[in-house]
């Protein structure tokens, strides 16, 4: 199986689809997510769904390429686009606070916003960005005010982590720890002191040895006042799991032709199939093309190493070097003497000059040079492409049923709208 032969993934059939609700772009970090959720969102809208991107990049690079001063956790409307398009930067705090002031009464909010353990908890908690993505993607499905909402999963170093953090969290929240935390909130005023000193006075004090007594007071503040908050944590992010493994949810894994990217893919693509997600193809950006692909890199190499061979004897060079002709280049450094190239060699008999180019180098000298440059360059050229077609080509043994769309690797970075719609063009008539 190569991956002339895996099936086409076909992006406008996707986003046409009035069945496609959710498009979750997904893989490792640094393979082009954000981009390639801000071109799905742009064709989408303009070929007439009602679209919003949710992307958690920091980089705040689809904020720039949307033309948007910048962007936050409400939907803001791109301007410049052929239909209805929505774009919002997810805030992990802000989503986390916006939690707690709707499931809590005025007062334990207050309390809660101001505690240090949750301010610690909403900022930078093992698993909080992705539980928030997870929680905002289930806000905006039952807004049901978009067509189509295309989602740019978190940066994390493994694309499992979007799958596997909100259930950790989940797990801590609503796991052991904190209920035997909870137990003297529940059993209430002094009567709950009482058995806190009584019944775990040997384990609040490896607690607090380990964690410190203010931080342990924090954490049973914390608790205490989220009480009646924790099983609801569970339960929107159970709700939402079985939101994105429904018939209108497709992922795109996104990766690129590199070992390390394609063997994460690989990874996701199998969590997919055994959770039960609806996986709609792999994405493969960045990969590199030739107009002269005929040209294999053996024999580029063997052409600029006869060209090399071609090149005027190395002593004439330095014999005239050494007796100032000018015109005539030094091997070693490649500079020219500062003499006439009339003026003959005053340690030689009178002759004719010898022929030289514009450059100071002998007739052809410098056109075999630069000749033999480009054909090595060519050649490490074909063999980036010949380890790119091995490691691909492996994926589609191991998935032969993935439907791919590639795109190649452009000579610089995405900065506007235009270049969105020519990236999704691209997406539109990729063929693997």
């Amino acid at each position: 199986m190569t991956l002339e032969t895996a099936p086409r993934l076909g992006i406008d059939a996707l986003l046409d689809d009035p069945k496609t609700r959710i498009v979750v772009c997904c893989g490792s970090g640094g393979v082009g997510k954000t981009t390639t959720a801000a071109a799905l969102g742009v064709r989408a809208a303009e070929r007439g769904r009602r679209v919003v991107v949710l992307t958690i990049d920091p980089a705040r690079r689809l904020a720039q390429s949307m033309g948007i001063a910048s962007l936050d956790n409400v939907p803001r409307p791109v301007q410049g686009v052929e239909g209805e398009l929505h774009a919002m930067m997810l805030d992990m705090k802000r989503t986390f606070d916006e939690i707690v002031e709707a499931h809590a009464d005025p007062a334990r909010a207050a309390a809660i916003l101001a505690n240090p353990f949750y301010q610690s908890l909403s900022a930078g908690f093992a698993g909080t960005q992705e539980y928030m993505a997870m929680e905002k993607l289930g806000q905006l499905r039952a807004r049901d005010e978009w067509d189509l909402i295309v989602v740019d999963t978190p940066p994390s170093r493994s694309a499992l982590d979007f799958l596997d953090a909100p259930g950790r969290l989940g797990s801590f929240l609503d796991g052991r720890f904190i209920r035997v935390l909870m137990a003297p909130a529940r059993v209430g005023g002094r009567a709950g002191m009482k058995f806190l000193n009584v019944g775990m006075s040997l384990f609040t004090g490896t607690l607090s040895k380990l964690l410190g007594g203010e931080l342990l007071r924090d954490v049973q503040t914390f608790v205490a006042a989220m009480d009646s908050m924790f099983g609801g944590f569970r339960t929107r992010a159970d709700a939402t799991y079985r939101l994105l493994q429904a018939p209108g949810t497709a992922f795109l894994v996104v990766a690129a032709p590199e070992r390390d990217a394609l063997r994460e893919a690989a990874y996701f693509v199998e969590r997919l199939k055994a959770d039960r997600m609806p996986l709609a193809g792999l994405v493969l950006n960045r990969v590199h093309t030739s107009g002269a692909a005929r040209l294999s890199a053996e024999r580029a190499l063997a052409a600029a190493e006869s060209l090399e061979e071609l090149e005027p004897d190395a002593g004439v060079h330095e014999n005239h070097e050494n007796h100032g002709a000018s015109g005539i280049v030094d091997r070693e450094d490649g500079q020219s003497s500062s003499r006439t190239a009339s003026s003959p060699d005053p340690g030689s008999p009178a002759g004719p000059a010898v022929p030289t180019s514009t450059a100071g180098q002998p007739a052809g000298a410098g056109a075999e040079r630069l000749t033999a440059a480009l054909l090595r360059l060519h050649a490490e050229r074909m063999q980036v492409l010949a380890r790119e077609r091995r490691t691909r080509d492996r994926f589609a043994a191991l998935h032969p049923e993935v439907p791919v769309a590639e795109v190649a690797a452009l000579p610089g970075d995405v900065h506007d709208l235009a270049g969105l719609r020519d990236i999704a063009r691209r997406l539109a008539e990729a063929r693997p």
